[in-house]
């Protein structure tokens, strides 16, 4: 991550409770190109922390600093194609379904589709 930092290619930030450090999840920047404009979002967060309206709060606020700080005009987003929790929240978010990505996840002996979704601004 700090390599990823330091070479100005993604940014992570950790996710805790406003009274608590113990870090229950993450949420970042991953393929940030300043000169095309564009990133990938990503998160994880501790199972027991899900439906919680955390990742929505946590986007939202990563959203509005990828258009309004860093002027971004694209932010996409890879789910697993069963996901449908996070294909669901990313559309709350207001991001668009692009397409379905063949083979794209590999996971042990086994590949997975993907999901592209994509926010632009307006």
């Amino acid at each position: 991550m700090n390599r990823s930092y330091n070479e100005k290619r993604g940014i992570r930030w950790g996710i805790h409770f406003k009274d608590k450090e113990q870090l229950i999840g993450t949420i970042g920047l991953n393929l940030l190109s300043y000169p095309n404009r564009k990133t990938e979002i990503g998160y994880e967060l501790h199972p027991e922390h899900w439906r919680k309206g955390i990742i929505t709060e946590a986007a939202n606020a990563v959203i509005s600093y990828c258009f309004d700080e860093l002027q971004l005009l694209r932010i996409g987003a890879v789910t697993y194609e069963n996901n449908k929790a996070s294909q669901s929240l990313l559309t709350n978010l207001g991001f668009q379904f692009e397409g379905k990505l063949a083979n794209y996840f590999y996971v042990g002996e086994t590949s997975a589709n993907a999901h592209l979704y994509a926010k632009i601004k307006k």
